[in-house]
């Protein structure tokens, strides 16, 4: 089967949409034993390089369903109860897959916080999530009582994974043994809209918010990807991004744990990439597109083939058409890269062939018309309004926040909203992060249990006569100028970037930055290079160049900036707010001003 192939139903037994004994009844983790039931003895997690406390370095899809209860059945004895939140800290392995099965299995609700956000805002994310269990590695246990022990005191439960030192509290094993039977453990009657997990996004553009996601929710997500991308019970997947490896068992695919630091994808090392695919026969993968930036070359380089890789999924930030290029030499003929679009908050949302970028958009993105994001997937329901429009307004109190009356024609550039099953509700305990985010449709005004709930993605773009989706760049990243003109970011960038390459023959990376406070900022444009001399010395050739078009003509600075700074969680986002902070030290260092 093909990806945008609508999957067979009923593929090794798996629940239909979920189906369960009550009709009123889901828990995402009933995909597992129904997996355990049909294939036991395929495959469910390998991960050869880091071996669980057992030494296992695999489990099939039967261990992993008993593993599972096993945990669960010692969580449960040792107090933990159905919809208590318990703050997650294990590295991506076997453990970190039957840990978080058993906490679904349970009703508990695992809190999944990106450790490599930096210690202040970790500490702000326990805290807004007040945890009342923690399971960690013993790292994790030893900075709590050193240095935040007041961040963690509504925990009540302590697990270690590993070796237990001097802090009190069970480790891993022994909730094993508190729940060694054989016996099943009975799936906690949750709903679809009870809460599964809460997922805080990396605040790159803000404080980070803790994503509240329901069981209905998840099963979405895993009926949209199985769909479009045609993935079937018996493929094997290699996600390079942890709560992924929860959907390859939802999937019925077998999971490859990646060699790599999850937190640092762009110093991952291609060699061990590639030879975990080749060597598990990997037919599917997802990462962020730092990781095919190495990847790609290294391939052309030792003159690698991936034949057997169906898929690649790239995400994230947007993907460049120099990342996407050798991977037409890399696959199969019938194989393609793919670049969903959504974020933590709704996705997927939108998703294109890297075939059809390489043919026909990447031209258009190098002309300044932005990045496409292909058509929205089916049951997703997409907007582009007026960026100051409908500001989370309660519709209860202002009935003229109706997202049907903002939506902008095509062609048009606003900010992107959207609705559907895959779309989250609300922040944990932040309703005016809640209420700056959401948009409520007309239904919310008869009925507010009903609400149609768009989501603001906080991205700029427009869509096209064909109904494919344009992404310009973040909102928060417009440069505003005096006089209401108003710079898009990624379009911008890439039209300096040509100018760049036609003078230089070279493509680097640039920056859009906006100098001062809008709506009276200055543009300044920073490229990811050496200011060599002989850079400097035609800059004004590079100026001229941009002075042609409308788009970057009012930009008269330019800096240079050996490596750029990036988001945390993909390695690929530039993080232009450091970027202008930056800029503003260096024209002060320099005492001038900006043109």
């Amino acid at each position: 089967m093909t990806p945008d192939q609508t999957a067979s139903p009923g593929q090794d037994h798996l629940p239909h949409n979920g189906a369960s004994a009550q009709p009123d009844q889901f828990n995402i983790a009933q995909y597992l034993p129904a997996m355990a039931r049909a294939a036991p003895d395929r495959p469910a997690v390998l991960c050869p390089h880091r071996p669980d406390e057992r030494g296992r370095t695999a489990l099939t899809f039967k261990a992993l369903d008993a593993d599972s209860d096993q945990l669960a059945w010692g969580l449960s004895r040792l107090g933990l109860r159905p919809g208590e939140r318990t703050l997650l800290f294990v590295r991506p392995g076997l453990e970190f897959v039957s840990i978080t099965f058993a906490l679904f299995k349970l009703g508990a609700v695992p809190v999944l916080i990106d450790p490599g956000m930096g210690r202040g805002n970790l500490l702000h994310c326990v805290r807004q999530s007040r945890p009342e269990a923690l399971i960690a590695v013993p790292l994790v246990h030893a900075l709590r009582l050193l240095w935040a022990y007041d961040s963690f005191d509504s925990v009540r439960l302590s697990v270690t994974v590993g070796q237990r030192w001097f802090w009190g509290g069970p480790a891993l094993r022994h909730v094993r043994q508190l729940g060694n039977t054989t016996d099943p453990f009975p799936l906690a009657p949750t709903t679809r809209d009870t809460v599964a997990a809460i997922l805080f996004t990396s605040g790159g553009t803000g404080i980070p918010k803790g994503v509240v996601y329901k069981h209905g929710m998840f099963d979405a997500q895993v009926a949209a990807i199985r769909t479009h991308y045609g993935i079937e019970p018996g493929e094997v997947d290699l996600p390079a991004f942890p709560l992924f490896a929860l959907f390859s068992a939802a999937l019925g695919t077998t999971c490859v744990i990646p060699d790599m630091d999850p937190t640092r994808p762009a110093q991952c090392n291609p060699a061990r990439i590639v030879r975990a695919i080749k060597e598990h026969g990997v037919t599917f993968t997802f990462g962020s597109p730092s990781i095919w930036r190495r990847v790609g070359p290294y391939c052309v380089e030792k003159g690698i083939t991936l034949p057997g890789l169906s898929r690649i999924l790239m995400a994230g930030a947007p993907v460049r058409g120099d990342v996407l290029a050798p991977f037409a030499k890399i696959l199969g003929p019938d194989a393609d890269t793919y670049i969903p679009y959504g974020a933590t908050e709704a996705l997927p949302v939108a998703s294109i062939r890297g075939s059809e970028v390489l043919n026909e958009t990447w031209a258009l993105t190098r002309q300044g018309r932005g990045y496409c994001l292909g058509c929205p997937l089916p049951g997703i329901t997409v907007g582009i309004i007026a960026p100051e429009d409908d500001a989370g307004a309660d519709p209860i109190q202002n009935p003229k926040s109706k997202i049907q009356n903002a939506v902008l024609p095509p062609g048009e550039i606003g900010e992107i909203v959207v609705s559907g099953d895959v779309v989250t509700h609300e922040y944990f305990e932040m309703p005016e992060q809640t209420a700056l985010a959401k948009v409520y449709g007309q239904s919310a005004i008869r009925n507010p249990k009903s609400a149609i709930v768009w989501h603001r993605m906080g991205d700029m773009g427009y869509a096209d006569d064909r109904g494919r989706l344009w992404f310009c760049g973040r909102k928060a990243h417009r440069v505003i100028m005096e006089g209401g003109t108003v710079l898009y970011s990624v379009c911008v960038e890439a039209l300096c970037e040509e100018a760049y390459e036609r003078l230089l023959g070279v493509r680097p990376r640039a920056a859009l930055v906006g100098i001062g406070a809008p709506p009276s900022q200055k543009p300044a444009i920073i490229f990811e290079s050496t200011p060599a001399p002989a850079l400097r010395a035609r800059e004004h050739e590079l100026l001229a160049a941009l002075s042609a078009y409308e788009t970057t003509r009012l930009i008269r600075t330019v800096l240079y900036h050996p490596r750029f700074p990036v988001d945390i969680r993909h390695n690929a986002k530039i993080n232009r707010e450091a970027l202008a902070r930056w800029a503003q030290s260096q024209i002060a260092n320099r005492g001038s001003r900006i043109p």
